[in-house]
């Protein structure tokens, strides 16, 4: 979409970013509902928590989307689950007011898998903790009174996205009991296998078009902006992963007598991974980002507006700086190859003088709008065949082991991707407006991480704005998961804002 002669990408921002105030009273009748109805918001979370909703236990999914369910029939939502074999359900809710505009509200109930070892409790036996370093556990059962929103409440799809369903459901409740009808018909599509790469969703959509026709969709899932302001995001990273084996001698060899001879995979897999991805991250690939799409002026002032974090996060992180000197957001506002882990041999007290069998590379890919899974997977087969390597799909027999020195095993993962969806819509300027409550709102033209929001915009070809309520410092996808209670707080009025005051 064009600019229209005159106008600047600073005014038109500026304009975008004027946000326009709720509904007379609207937060202030919710602020009093959450502070009288706390202990009972949290339980809620607690009990959705406890519902092992992960890949590996296909009853717990199933159980998740029948509570689900029934929450929302409670609530006067008409209710189906849409299924698909070998899928857990997609909850489909819908509250139609008569209104002339209709919001789909998207979440996803399912979590990532668990190593219970590496948490400090059961993942799945919720706890409260404060926000000291000591992480105090709390027995939130037995408060009087306010909660401090600065605890945190522990456990997988915490944050998730089991906050973010809270949320609308704790909101919708508030409404309700400030006798507020709400602005827009509500939809609601909540799915279970968002974390294995949604590969049902397309199809399950496509089947049931006509009920999710709808003007806009808000997708509520991924964190806050770091600077923990209130957050809108326009689009989201694609994603693609690969998994790459490099094969060396049948059986480790001693390095003294065949080092500098036989071939070392743990070298090799060092040497592969610096001729694909310089320093600052860039990816040195031959055309990788060719197609990607240009940010446009409008995006880019977006981003030279945000709050500034990266001090802060050098801090929490314990680094010393960043790849790039260009800052965290326009970091990632371009391709990624991320190396997410490296395995050959041994190392420490487990080292042995020894040339490896094989070298593991496990890599995932970014992806911004103009790229596609096919295009990524074409380009970097290109180039490893350009530099002599041998690609095979399985493990490789005798014959192939004595062809070259340089052969790599490829497993791709599923892929899909990105969206960056239009900042000056309509659309996106109620939302804004809608959104906006004691801070200025928080504009991302895409986020970081990756979620398969383009299916909504293929599909149904109407607006889609990501609406993140959770803390940046989630331990998302890792362990010891939380949800910080004043984001959830927030969560419910920002959800509250969305049902009663959205207008264009």
């Amino acid at each position: 979409m064009g600019f229209r002669k005159g106008f600047s990408a600073s005014a038109i921002l500026a304009a975008l970013l004027w946000c326009a105030p709720a509904a007379a009273g609207l937060r202030e009748d919710v602020e009093a509902w959450r502070t009288a109805h706390e202990g009972a918001v949290v339980a809620q979370l607690d009990e959705l928590v406890r519902l092992k909703s992960v890949a590996a236990d296909p009853a717990g999914l199933n159980s998740t989307a029948a509570k689900l369910k029934s929450l929302l029939e409670a609530r006067g939502f008409r209710t189906t689950l849409f299924t698909a074999s070998g899928a857990p359900p997609v909850v489909y809710g819908l509250y139609d007011v008569g209104a002339k505009r209709t919001v789909v509200f998207y979440a996803h109930y399912d979590g990532q898998p668990v190593t219970p070892s590496q948490w400090s409790g059961d993942p799945f036996v919720p706890v409260m903790r404060d926000g000291s370093p000591g992480a105090r556990n709390i027995d939130w059962k037995t408060v009087q009174g306010r909660f401090n929103p600065d605890w945190r409440f522990h456990g997988r799809a915490a944050a998730d996205d089991k906050a973010a369903i809270v949320a609308l459901l704790a909101g919708f409740d508030a409404l309700k009991a400030a006798g507020r009808k709400p602005g827009v018909n509500i939809k609601l599509v909540w799915e279970g296998e968002e974390e294995k790469g949604s590969p049902h969703l397309a199809d399950m959509m496509k089947a049931h078009a006509a009920d999710l026709r709808a003007d806009l969709w808000l997708i509520g899932d991924g964190p806050l902006h770091q600077s923990r302001t209130p957050t809108l995001y326009f689009g989201a990273r694609g994603s693609m992963s690969l998994e790459a084996t490099i094969y060396g001698p049948v059986r480790a060899l001693h390095d003294g007598h065949y080092g500098n001879w036989a071939p070392n995979p743990a070298a090799m897999a060092a040497q592969l991974i610096a001729q694909m991805r310089a320093p600052d991250g860039a990816i040195l690939i031959p055309g990788f980002a060719d197609d990607a799409r240009a940010l446009t002026p409008a995006e880019r002032t977006a981003i030279a507006r945000l709050p500034k974090v990266e001090d802060s996060l050098r801090r929490e992180f314990g680094i010393g700086g960043g790849e790039s000197a260009e800052g965290l957001t326009l970091s990632t506002m371009r391709p990624a190859l991320n190396i997410r882990g490296l395995r050959s041999g041994q190392v420490g007290a487990e080292a042995a003088n020894a040339i490896p069998v094989e070298a593991a590379i496990s890599i995932d890919f970014r992806l911004v709008p103009g790229q596609t899974p096919q295009g990524v997977r074409r380009k970097v087969e290109t180039f490893l065949k350009a530099k002599g390597w041998t690609l095979v799909a399985d493990t490789p027999d005798a014959a192939m082991r004595a062809a070259t020195t340089r052969l790599i095993r490829l497993s791709w993962g599923g892929g899909y991707p990105a969206l960056r969806s239009d900042m000056t819509s309509p659309a996106a300027k109620a939302a804004i407006a809608a959104a906006s409550g004691k801070s200025p709102v928080t504009v991302l033209p895409m986020m970081g991480a990756s979620v398969p929001i383009y299916l909504f915009d293929d599909i149904f070809h109407v607006p889609v704005i990501g609406l993140p309520i959770t803390n940046h410092d989630n331990n998302q996808h890792a362990a010891n998961e939380n949800i910080r209670l004043g984001n959830l707080w927030d969560g419910i009025a920002t959800y509250a804002a969305m049902m009663g005051s959205l207008d264009w």
